[in-house]
């Protein structure tokens, strides 16, 4: 038994450890990191390199449901209302109307193009309905992506709330599979459900949890990211025993948290943005071990059919429609539509036609899969360059403060003006400690980005070449004076 448990361990330990090299080391070429592991996963499944067997489709839903709690509950404590606040409307709109309409334009085109039945097609539609949360965050916060307008905050918002929707589509076209008598009425009755009692559950829980983290006293600092996982897991499971949807639950119960002062935050917050990555390598290897990639190829012609449709006509057909209520000119409304990355999210929910003992669950999971992965290798390496060809990403170097990590921007700074100033061989800053630079004390150098990675700046920070400073002041007047000074040693007022 001991030598069984080692040998699981030890191929565990070398599956992450080859993820993480692969996933450092080709980001950099535009190959987002998610497909990576599921290309790990897949080399080390049975039909693979690795050889190794795995087939157990509700294992992998188990683990699935997990490891999307955590992400999606990183991403809600990510998540800052006050960039929230002006896109919230927008933002319901695409993770409601906006999956229906995917699901049934596409299910249309699987009906009358690709002749499968209507059943079958709605759920093949429900399935793929919404954005991934955890490519969409990743890719964003990876790239750091300064995007004009509120683009970001709303891509965030969209992806980590819909997938309640794309649930509740897909329990209810399952159903509708298995029992094409059932009523409609009692399909809304299961979809008003879901979405009230997970509302209410989740702003309730997140309420309740913040003045539950805020006034237990644990003695170690360690403890109080273990209690947010308690309360994480608690508000999911209890919400699921009402009988509403956990996923929309623990995003809400996240998001209140997130914006309230909790005791010890920035090690909550660096914890789960540890564990969101852990989890989303766990879930997409998982994902790519139980793929049998030889079955991929019966539906290559399909899922590239369906892909290009999904890609091309049904997330632009849902979302012009959703957002023809509010001001978004066609650019942004343009690039929302491509930035529909599918997932890890699909490919879970594919799982359940194995359970509910559908027919064609294998020809279903599969076209899934391939349509999942194509989303991600198409839409996921362009987004930057999409973004540039439509003109939507920050100029001059100004970027906003949505693209800053939540635990870099404490609530209660002042903040008028935002900028990126680059550091280049010659600038006065450059080899200097930032106490030296006699920065006037209303700004901020509030992050540095040195070689991908973020910094917190202290007095004793010594910068260097190439470092992206975010500055932070009450004016723009005043940051440029700043810059002036970190090129030439000479304020704005000086020169």
């Amino acid at each position: 038994m001991n030598f069984l448990s080692e040998n699981f361990l030890l191929g565990l330990s070398i599956l992450l450890l080859i993820s993480l090299l692969a996933g450092s080391t080709t980001y950099r070429f535009g190959v987002p990191t998610l497909l990576l592991f599921l290309s790990v996963g897949m080399l080390a499944g049975s039909e693979g390199i690795g050889g190794i067997p795995f087939d157990d489709p509700a294992l992998t839903r188990f683990i699935g449901i997990v490891c999307l709690n955590f992400i999606l509950f990183s991403g809600g404590l990510d998540t800052r209302w006050r960039a929230v606040k002006p896109v919230l409307w927008p933002g319901i709109t695409l993770s409601t109307l906006g999956v229906l309409l995917t699901a049934i334009t596409l299910a249309l085109f699987l009906w009358q193009i690709l002749n499968y039945s209507f059943p079958e097609s709605l759920l093949i539609g429900s399935i793929v309905s919404s954005t991934d949360a955890a490519a969409v965050f990743s890719i964003l916060r990876a790239r750091n992506m300064a995007l004009r307008s509120k683009l970001r905050p709303l891509l965030e918002l969209e992806s980590g709330s819909n997938d309640p929707m794309a649930y509740v589509l897909t329990i209810s076209s399952l159903q509708l599979l298995k029992q094409p008598e059932t009523d409609g009425l009692e399909l809304f009755r299961l979809f008003a459900t879901q979405m009230l009692v997970g509302g209410l559950s989740g702003y309730s829980a997140g309420h309740l949890s913040y003045r539950l983290i805020n006034r237990v006293k644990l003695g170690y600092e360690g403890l109080y990211p273990v209690l947010v996982i308690a309360l994480m897991l608690l508000t999911f499971s209890g919400t699921e025993f009402l009988g509403g949807n956990g996923f929309l639950a623990n995003y809400l119960c996240a998001v209140v948290i997130g914006n309230r002062e909790i005791v010890h935050k920035n090690t909550v917050l660096k914890v789960f943005d540890g564990l969101a990555w852990l989890m989303q390598i766990g879930l997409f290897l998982t994902l790519g071990l139980l793929v049998f990639p030889s079955h991929l190829w019966a539906v290559a012609s399909k899922g590239f059919l369906v892909a290009s449709f999904l890609i091309l006509v049904a997330r632009p057909v849902a979302i012009f429609s959703s957002l023809a209520f509010f001001r978004f000119d066609f650019r942004c409304r343009l690039f929302i539509a491509w930035a529909g990355l599918r997932g890890a999210v699909p490919i879970v929910f594919a799982t359940y036609p194995y359970l509910a003992g559908v027919e064609k669950a294998d020809l279903i999971f599969n076209l899934v899969f391939f349509v999942s992965v194509l989303s991600v290798v198409v839409q996921g390496t362009s987004m930057p360059l999409v973004a540039r060809w439509l003109g939507l990403l920050q100029k001059d170097k100004e970027i906003s403060e949505n693209s800053i990590p939540a635990h870099f921007l404490p609530e209660d700074l002042p903040r008028s003006a935002i900028r990126e100033f680059e550091l280049l061989p010659g600038h006065y800053a450059v080899k200097k400690k930032i106490m030296d630079l006699k920065i006037p004390p209303d700004i901020f150098i509030l992050l540095i980005k040195r070689q991908g990675q973020f910094i917190r700046p202290g007095g004793s920070t010594l910068l260097q070449a190439h470092d992206r400073l975010t500055l932070l002041g009450t004016n723009k007047k005043a940051l440029d004076e700043v810059i002036v000074k970190l090129k030439d040693g000479k304020s704005g007022s000086e020169s």
